[in-house]
């Protein structure tokens, strides 16, 4: 892969090879060949999704059902640890993953069928565990909206983690979850730097604007945290504190923090990236990265992929540890668990006893 720069507003100008595809095609120039740069304009694409709850069993995910209202994301984060998905549907994990959108128009529908399932036992749905709800084709889609008002009705808890502005519009049906306790929101705050976001998270929302969502929702009493992710060698380490003090002093309570991840074409995606605007760091960056993997770019194992292992990761995760005790996050009253008794279909009658 070459090193040249994206285009701008987007995270990567490449597409790599659809790992599923039965074919590959390779250009010949043989005198007529004219090179046709992919798409960069944003296209939606609309499904009619079977079902919309999806369900996991790994001890490092802290939730066991997940709902994404779209797949891809036009945030166009670099490192994406979702861009891989995006073969499944026989698209590139790479520039097509943040301009080729997928948008699942019944998603409320569905939702509210298999909520209304006799044997639907209810345990806490996260919102965007793998793409951004509050992306900006969420503007104009309004399927996150619309899934939280299906949640609201049937008084399912839920939680959410963005890093889009676009969540304050959303700020009465938070309120109003977050008063029965159903309702925990997670920011995710990568870095203060202006010019790193507008270069890793291309169509994100500035970190000032991050803050305020944080003060927004604090002030509104939607109980919220920060997600520190994802921590990139040389890149943004050194930034761990103030993310988590800027976060704690615009009223987040609760903080977590990841490594940096790359799976499948997200190591390549991410090399070139890092070749086209760290070139004198980029080789120490992956030397660090596979030093806390095993040697390896990426490491899939449940008990080490999120914080990884070895010197970095373990002074890393100890720097993690000192700012939480010195900040008060992560307390007990921080702690807040979803309540999962109000769960009431509509039209179905609640249990006696």
């Amino acid at each position: 892969m070459t090193h040249q720069k994206p285009p701008r507003g987007r995270g990567t100008g490449s597409n790599p090879h659809n790992r599923y595809a039965p074919t590959r095609s390779e250009a010949y120039d043989d005198g007529w060949f004219q090179d046709i740069p992919p798409t960069q304009a944003t296209e939606i694409r609309l499904e009619t999704a079977k079902t919309v709850i999806s369900r996991n069993t790994s001890p490092d995910i802290p939730f066991e059902q997940s709902l994404n209202p779209y797949r891809g994301c036009e945030h166009g984060c670099i490192y994406c640890y979702a861009r891989p998905t995006h073969a499944y549907w026989d698209l590139s994990p790479g520039l097509d993953f943040e301009t080729r959108l997928i948008a699942k128009t019944n998603l409320a529908e569905t939702l509210e069928r298999e909520l209304s399932k006799p044997g639907y036992i209810c345990k806490p749905i996260a919102i965007g565990g793998n793409t951004d709800p509050y992306q900006p084709i969420e503007r104009e889609q309004r399927l996150t909206r619309q899934a939280l008002e299906v949640l609201l009705r049937y008084r399912h808890p839920a939680t959410i983690i963005t890093k889009g502005t676009l969540i304050l519009r959303d700020l009465d049906l938070l309120s109003e979850l977050a008063a029965r306790g159903l309702i925990k929101v997670g920011i995710s705050l990568t870095t203060l730097d202006d010019e790193l976001k507008r270069t890793l998270e291309p169509r994100a929302a500035a970190p000032s604007a991050r803050l305020k969502i944080i003060r927004t929702l604090r002030e509104a009493e939607v109980p919220v945290g920060v997600m520190c992710a994802p921590i990139i060698p040389m890149i943004n380490d050194r930034e761990l504190e103030h993310l988590l003090e800027a976060a704690h002093d615009a009223g987040a309570r609760s903080a977590g923090y990841v490594l940096l991840r790359l799976p499948r074409e997200v190591a390549p995606l991410f090399e070139e990236w890092l070749g086209a605007h760290y070139p004198q760091r980029a080789a120490h960056v992956m030397s660090l990265i596979r030093q806390s993997r095993g040697g390896e770019v990426y490491d899939s194992r449940f008990t080490t992929r999120m914080h990884g292992e070895g010197v970095f990761a373990d002074l890393l995760e100890q720097r993690f540890r000192i700012a939480l005790r010195r900040l008060g996050l992560n307390r007990r009253e921080a702690r807040i668990s979803l309540d999962c008794t109000q769960f009431s279909p509509p039209g179905q009658q609640m249990p006696l006893f």
